[in-house]
């Protein structure tokens, strides 16, 4: 089949302003098992320009493939811009077959086919497997009952298959690398850069992730085997960034150790960027060397709050004295910390703001990143969040940069003030701008100014959005009004074979003493 991989432009702020562009890692993921199965795979990249979606439509239709496969990182935010285009594309190209996967779709899968008569069918879960079969089956005219981990239209009813299995083996499915030009992508200030991923999942048990349930449970690819592809990557394409897609890739201490050291073997001069935990960091203190010798330069640490009581109601298991010292280890070894705080999980007011602000600064972070709390009706804090009023309706804004629910005693305007403050302070402090104008290693000093860079525009883009851009709503809808029904029954996105237990047959021999 003529297979057609389509990345959407995004909303998104970040991934307009900073104008450097990641690969869609999760369609090159798809993409390397499907061209291995024998189709033509192309893939078409919306982001850069943006491309209007007049033109992304026109280049689709161009390329008349068979089907034409969507799905986007943005999730949620992303879903309108991809109704608009697979609906575009379906009406110029009725013979082609969409098909639609990633988070979102994975639980919004009956709103989707039952008010989107264009899509065949939605890929729910971990897709390398589940595409190959979706595919094979649509390329011969087969049935798709038998096909785990799709959702399709069969005459007016929508129909549903069982979860898929969680993939155990993360490196039985290749990565479709040729599908981009390496050329075009760029991170970190203008270096050629990929996106890559150690591990899928996250053990912890935070209420708001949008993530942990998609994944299931936490695997690693092997460690030996990803450092070869980093290297490789680097010596063959010239790829310098590498950002890790991992929700918390350190949670096994001995195989991501196994990676470090595989990776320094290789000696190859990257630059590593991901996220993880402060309490990882703590819990390496004493192999903090090796991420820095390995190449990583920064770690976004998802610390959600300052507040003890809103971490204990998010269940983000974290504390406040584990934050502190992580980014003091972090900092001692050369790696910069990012840490993300989250407004609107409760009812604030301006005292809690201020102390929030103050609590940040003594953290004394190298890099702040100020989100609003974005809930998802697949996760616990959905129930939480249900009866608060939102006052951004559209849907494209649910992107954690945008604030979308309200607060009883504080307006919008004065919410989003605060949070423009607190970044402008905790960017602006002294120690921080003595950080930018001098640093002892060139690379992390050039990390610091990009990131300024690229902050600085993003800033004063998201003010001029609020004010002459951004249309609030007031209409007294709830969250549940806007989404619909709680789903954290349905979170785990894949199911787990259970482990059996082996008992010994009557003709085996018995176990010595």
């Amino acid at each position: 089949m003529r297979i057609l991989l389509v990345n959407v432009p995004h909303p998104a702020i970040g991934s307009r302003i900073p104008k450097e562009q990641l690969p869609p890692f999760g369609l090159l993921c798809i993409g390397g098992p499907l061209i291995d199965d024998g189709h033509e795979v192309t893939l078409v990249d919306g982001e850069f320009g943006p491309r209007p979606l007049g033109t992304l439509v026109a280049e689709v239709v161009r390329l008349a493939p068979d089907a034409v496969l969507f799905g986007h990182s943005g999730s949620s935010s992303g879903h309108p811009i991809i109704a608009e285009v697979s609906a575009a594309v379906a009406q110029a190209l009725p013979t082609a077959r969409i098909v639609y996967g990633g988070v979102h779709p994975t639980y919004f899968w009956r709103e989707i086919l039952r008010d989107e008569p264009h899509v065949h069918a939605i890929v729910r879960g971990e897709g390398e497997e589940t595409a190959r079969r979706l595919m094979r089956a649509l390329e011969r005219g087969e049935l798709l009952d038998d096909i785990p981990g799709i959702a399709f239209r069969r005459g007016d009813e929508v129909v549903g298959t069982p979860s898929a299995s969680v993939i155990t083996d993360l490196d039985a499915y290749r990565i479709g690398w040729e599908l981009i030009d390496h050329r075009r992508y760029s991170y970190w200030g203008g270096k050629r850069a990929v996106v890559i991923q150690f591990s899928r999942g996250c053990p912890h048990l935070c209420n708001y992730c949008g993530q942990r349930g998609f994944w299931t449970r936490w695997r690693h690819r092997d460690p030996v085997r990803l450092a070869k592809e980093v290297a490789h990557l680097h010596r063959e394409h010239g790829v310098e960034v590498f950002n890790f897609a991992d929700e918390n890739p350190s949670a096994g201490r001995k195989p991501w150790r196994a990676f470090l050291e595989a990776l320094i073997a290789e000696n190859v001069s990257v630059t590593l960027v991901g996220s993880t935990r402060a309490d990882d960091i703590v819990r390496d203190a004493d192999i903090l060397h090796l991420y820095k010798r390995a190449g990583f330069e920064r770690f976004l640490m998802g610390m959600e709050n300052t507040d003890e009581a809103t971490l204990k109601l998010i269940r983000k298991g974290g504390a406040v004295a584990k934050d502190r010292e992580a980014i003091r280890l972090l900092r001692q070894h050369g790696i910069l910390s990012m840490v993300t705080w989250v407004a609107g999980f409760d009812d604030q007011t301006d005292r809690d703001l201020f102390r929030g602000l103050r609590q940040l600064i003594s953290y004394d972070a190298d890099q702040i990143q100020a989100l609003y709390v974005t809930p998802h009706r697949w996760t616990p804090y959905f129930r939480l969040a249900a009866d608060r009023p939102v006052v951004q309706a559209d849907k494209t804004k649910w992107d954690y940069k945008h604030q979308v629910l309200g607060l009883s005693r504080m307006p919008p305007w004065r919410l989003f003030l605060w949070v423009k403050l607190i970044e402008a302070v905790a960017q602006l402090r002294p120690r921080a701008l003595l950080r930018w104008a001098w640093h002892p290693d060139p690379k992390i000093r050039h990390a610091i100014r990009w990131y300024y860079r690229m902050g600085r525009r993003v800033w004063i883009h998201e003010i001029a959005g609020f004010v002459f851009r951004d249309r609030r709503s007031d209409d007294g809808r709830t969250v549940a009004d806007h989404l619909g029904a709680a789903q954290d029954h349905e979170e785990e996105a894949s199911r787990v074979a259970a482990r059996r237990k082996v008992t010994p047959s009557a003709s085996a021999p018995a176990p010595a003493a």
